[in-house]
C-alpha cells in the first residue's frame, strides 16, 4: 500500500513567440507553456504521475495555483484506492461543493482537476506497464462506463448506450490494436500555417508537409481577408488540387462575418473551418454550419466540458469534433466526449497545437479507434513540430502517421532537465 506524499507544481514557459510559432489571429505572440503537476508517492517502485495544463504564457501562474489548491484533497490518500476507482475520484473533485462554485465544470479549476486526474492515469498506466491507450483499450466495457459522469448527458447518451457501444467493439479490439501497430494513425500538420510566418516560409513548409506524407495541412486565418486569400493561393499551389487544407480562425469572427469570410475562401476547397466564433456559442456554430455547408465546421479545443460538446452535436453545429487533452476534466471527461461523437456519427480530430498536447491526445484517439469506432476515416490528429524533445516519450510521427507509443504511461512526463531550464522566473 502506498500514499501520496506531494503534489509538486511548476510554471513552465517556452519562448515560442520569438519565432512566432503558434501565432494566429487572436494570439499573435504565444509562449507555449505548461502548468505542470507531479504526483509523488511513497511507493517503493518510484513511479510518479506527471501531467499539465497547456497555456500560452501570461496566466500560467494562475493555472499553477489552481492545481496547487488541490493538494489537501490528495496528499495522504491511498494510491491503490484512488487508482481502483478513477471514476470515483473524478466525481469527488468535480462535485466538491466549494471547488464546483468556481466553475462549475469550467475554467482554471476544472482544467486543474483534469491535470490531477491525468497524472493519476499516468501512474495507473505506468504501474500496469502499458501506454495509456492500451490500458484503456483493455478495460472491460463495464469498467469504462464507470469512468464517465453521465449527469447532464442522458438526453443524448445513457450509460446503457455507452455500454452497447463498448460491447459492440469488444470482439474486434485485438484486431484493431494490431492494425494500429502496423499502420499508425493519420496525422495532419499545422506547422506551415502560423499567421506570423512569411509567404516564403509558408510555401516551403507546405512542400515539406506533402513530402513528409501528411494527408492534410491547416492554415491560420482571420487577420485580413486579402492576406488569407494570398496565403491560401500560395498553399494550394504548393500542395496541388484535391489535397485537404483546413483553416482555423481561433474564435475571431462574428457569426455573419464567419459565413461571409469562409464563403470568400471556398474557392480553395476548404476541408473544415475551425473555431469560427466564440466556443460557447452553440447556436452561432449551428448557423455558421448551415451557412458554409458543405464546408464542415470544427471546434472543441476551448469547449468547457462534455455538456457543450453534447449541445454542439444535438444542434448539428459541427461536422468535426475536436477534443483537447488538457482543456476539460481529463481522460474521464474526454471518454464521454468520444462516446458522444460516436453516438452522433461525427469524426473526432483532436486539437494538439501546443506543448505536450501531441504526446497526450494521441492516446485518446488510439483508444477511440480500438475500443469505440474502429475507424480512421475522416479522422486525423493534429501535429505541430515543436518542443517534443522535452518529453520523456516524445511523439513518433513519420510518413504522415502517429505511431503508437509503447512506453508505459500517459506520455505527459517532461524531462527533468527541461523542467529545470524552462521554469518561469528561475534565475
Amino acid at each position: 500500500m502506498s500514499s501520496i506524499l506531494a503534489l509538486n507544481t511548476l510554471d513552465i514557459r517556452f519562448p515560442t513567440s520569438l519565432q512566432l510559432d503558434g501565432s494566429d489571429a487572436m494570439n499573435p505572440d504565444p509562449d507555449y507553456s505548461a502548468a505542470y503537476v507531479q504526483i509523488v508517492t511513497d511507493a517503493t517502485d518510484g513511479v510518479e504521475g506527471h501531467a499539465f495544463v497547456f497555456t500560452i504564457g501570461r496566466g500560467n501562474d494562475v493555472q499553477v495555483a489552481a492545481i496547487a489548491a488541490l493538494t489537501p484533497y490528495l496528499v495522504g490518500r491511498n494510491v491503490e484506492a484512488l487508482l481502483a476507482d478513477m471514476g470515483g475520484i473524478w466525481r469527488e473533485l468535480v462535485w466538491d461543493s466549494q471547488l464546483r462554485w468556481l466553475g462549475p465544470e469550467k475554467g482554471v479549476m476544472h482544467m486543474a482537476i483534469g491535470a490531477v486526474v491525468n497524472a493519476l492515469w499516468d501512474i495507473k498506466a505506468k504501474r500496469a506497464g502499458l501506454p495509456l491507450w492500451q490500458l484503456l483499450s483493455r478495460m472491460t466495457p463495464e469498467e469504462l462506463v464507470a469512468l464517465v459522469d453521465f449527469r447532464y448527458l442522458t438526453n443524448a447518451i445513457t450509460p446503457d448506450d455507452a455500454l452497447e457501444i463498448f460491447r459492440a467493439s469488444e470482439p474486434f479490439r485485438a484486431e484493431r490494436e494490431a492494425e494500429l501497430l502496423r499502420g499508425g494513425y493519420p496525422a495532419y500538420t499545422t506547422s506551415p500555417g502560423w499567421l506570423g510566418y512569411s509567404d516564403e516560409k509558408l510555401e516551403r513548409l507546405c512542400h515539406e508537409a506533402v513530402a513528409d506524407g501528411f494527408g492534410q495541412i491547416k492554415l491560420k486565418v482571420g487577420g485580413n481577408l486579402d492576406d488569407d486569400i494570398r496565403r491560401l493561393r500560395i498553399a494550394r499551389a504548393a500542395v496541388g488540387p484535391g489535397y485537404p487544407i483546413a483553416i482555423d480562425a481561433n474564435q475571431r469572427w462574428e457569426v455573419s462575418e464567419a459565413i461571409e469570410w469562409v464563403k470568400a475562401l471556398e474557392e480553395f476547397d476548404i476541408a473544415f473551418i475551425e473555431e469560427p466564433t466564440s466556443p460557447d456559442d452553440v447556436l452561432g456554430h449551428a448557423e455558421i454550419a448551415r451557412g458554409v455547408a458543405p464546408i464542415r465546421v470544427a471546434t472543441g479545443e476551448h469547449a468547457q466540458n462534455r455538456v457543450i460538446f453534447k449541445q454542439l452535436l444535438q444542434a448539428g453545429a459541427i461536422g468535426v469534433l475536436q477534443i483537447d487533452a488538457a482543456r476539460v476534466g481529463g481522460v474521464n471527461e474526454n471518454i464521454a466526449n468520444l462516446l458522444l461523437a460516436a453516438k452522433f456519427g461525427v469524426p473526432v480530430c483532436p486539437h494538439a497545437g501546443g506543448v505536450g498536447l501531441c504526446e497526450a491526445v494521441q492516446h485518446l484517439s488510439m483508444f477511440d479507434f480500438v475500443a469505440i469506432t474502429g475507424s480512421t476515416e475522416g479522422r486525423v490528429i493534429e501535429y505541430v513540430d515543436h518542443l517534443h524533445e522535452h518529453f520523456v516519450v516524445p511523439t513518433d510521427v513519420h510518413d504522415g502517421m502517429y505511431w503508437p507509443p509503447l512506453a508505459p504511461g500517459a506520455g505527459t512526463e517532461m524531462l527533468a532537465a527541461s523542467r529545470a531550464e524552462f521554469t518561469f522566473g528561475r534565475a
